[in-house]
């Protein structure tokens, strides 16, 4: 079934780009009316975290959100399929701060990304313009994940799963780049109750130690659309001086200031707060 899927989500992903935006459009519309579920977390999360939006603009945020959904399906096909040639004959981007990646280092990089709708293009064209290697998590269905780590080796060197830290801080030891995201709820494990949005939300606290134990440099690559161009912006995090629990707020506060710049590429329906709020706040 997923080798079918797979064939047909490459022929529509081989579209010109127009086509690909008023498909991707037609599917986030279709999200928004039946998949209830994902629907209802985004609806409380863009509720809990923008209170200061209207009504209206909340409803609009979370169509657009959804519109942005649907299109994300071909914007990862795009990442996963395309080759490099015709990522750079089709695509515009722009990123900004390649130079702090790009050139051979002692040092390694921690790169730390926001959950946007369109990471796997994010990780693409960065992967396409230095090299970047990723810390990932492993699909439920074998199938979904052999394809899924198929698609994502077409831009980034290798990936190691985020239970295993011993692969990705190798890396960071060797002075390789690194993406990492810790925007999400992974539960109690290596996490601890800080703010998000001016909400408790469990927050992982590893990025201190992978610092302390590798010496690599903390950096975010933040991504958005400006009229129809994708912007990629690499900056340095500075860390010296905090603790683990200082660290992961500040970390919280920049995920924070860039997600509201941008609110509608971002991944809504995720139950951000599961484990502060209990799952019963997303039913």
């Amino acid at each position: 079934m997923i080798h079918v899927i797979s064939i047909l989500w490459q022929a529509l992903c081989s579209l010109p780009l127009t086509w690909q935006k008023v498909l991707g459009s037609f599917c986030g519309t279709l999200l928004l009316l039946f998949a209830k579920k994902r629907w209802k977390i985004a609806k409380m999360n863009i509720q809990i975290c923008l209170p200061q939006l209207s009504i209206t603009e909340q409803r609009k945020l979370l169509r657009q959100n959804f519109i942005n959904l649907g299109q994300s399906l071909f914007q990862t096909g795009v990442a996963w399929f395309w080759t490099n040639e015709r990522i750079q004959r089709d695509l515009v981007y722009k990123i900004k701060g390649l130079g702090l990646i790009e050139n051979p280092n002692t040092q390694g990089n921690l790169i730390l990304f926001k959950h946007s709708q369109h990471l796997e293009l994010d990780a693409r064209l960065l992967g396409m313009n230095a090299e970047v290697f990723g810390v990932a998590r492993s699909h439920n269905s074998a199938a979904m994940d052999a394809l899924q780590s198929k698609g994502r080796l077409s831009g980034v060197k290798a990936t190691a799963d985020k239970n295993n830290p011993r692969q990705f801080i190798k890396w960071l030891k060797k002075g390789k780049n690194v993406l990492y995201a810790v925007d999400q709820d992974y539960g109690w494990s290596n996490s601890i109750e800080l703010t998000f949005f001016n909400t408790p939300a469990a927050t992982i606290t590893t990025t201190r130690k992978i610092l302390d134990i590798t010496g690599c440099n903390l950096l975010f690559i933040n991504s958005f659309y400006k009229d129809e161009e994708l912007h990629l912006e690499l900056e340095m995090l500075a860390s010296e001086g905090l603790n683990e629990h200082e660290l992961a707020q500040k970390i919280n506060d920049v995920m924070e200031q860039k997600i509201t710049l941008e609110p509608a590429e971002y991944l809504w329906s995720h139950r951000r707060f599961k484990s502060t709020l209990g799952k019963k706040f997303y039913n």
